[in-house]
């Protein structure tokens, strides 16, 4: 089940709380009841190795 990132609209803390992709979006916490909104996290995607970049693509030069 994927996790998603609330934030607590009266104090400002964040919670990971798992959560169906078909669900709504929760407005409150399920255990506590606080008012909450779910923000956007960021991917963790990091390109390494060659091909990522321009300089990698374009033909070896002949000297």
């Amino acid at each position: 089940m994927p996790t998603y990132l609330y934030k607590n609209l009266e104090t400002g803390e964040i919670y990971e709380l798992q959560q169906s992709m078909r669900d709504e979006p929760f407005t409150t916490h399920p255990q506590t009841g606080v008012p909450v909104k779910r923000v956007l996290a960021r991917p963790g995607i990091a390109f390494k190795g060659s091909g990522f970049y321009a300089n990698d693509s374009r033909p070896k030069s002949s000297e």
